[in-house]
């Protein structure tokens, strides 16, 4: 039992100090992106981060560049953040789906729901087919 409850508690720390290794982050704010997946980050080139407003609301816009010659299936989701950076959105958006077709660019976009969303955090992964 001993034996059990050690194994039980060090899984625990062990999945609580793993970091989140699927796909890419792109902070809004500071234009950082996140490598969580090599893979991916070598077949995504990220060519522009910008916030604009549209209608009194922010619009986060990523420009994406397929680095990679065969056709790229991947889901992302936005994330809200107000001016102190604190989580907008009571819950976490759906993943959407997006191809991207080898060599292509594209603009991945949303406007928040809430007007008190300033900051955006995108999150892309690999869709499994």
């Amino acid at each position: 039992m001993k034996k059990w409850l050690t194994f039980i508690v060090v899984a625990l720390l062990v999945t609580g100090c793993a970091q989140n290794t699927a796909g890419l982050q792109i902070d809004g704010q500071t234009h950082k992106v996140l490598f969580g997946d090599k893979v991916l980050g070598s077949r995504l080139i990220v060519n522009d981060i910008s916030t604009t407003q549209v209608d009194g609301r922010a619009r986060g816009v990523v420009r994406l560049t397929s680095n990679y010659k065969a056709n790229l299936h991947i889901l992302y989701r936005f994330s809200w953040y107000n001016d102190q950076g604190l989580e907008v959105n009571t819950n976490a958006g759906p993943w959407r789906q997006a191809i991207v077709y080898g060599d292509e660019t594209v603009s991945l976009s949303e406007v928040t729901l809430n007007p008190n969303g300033t900051q955006f955090r995108l999150q892309i992964r690999e869709a499994n087919d």
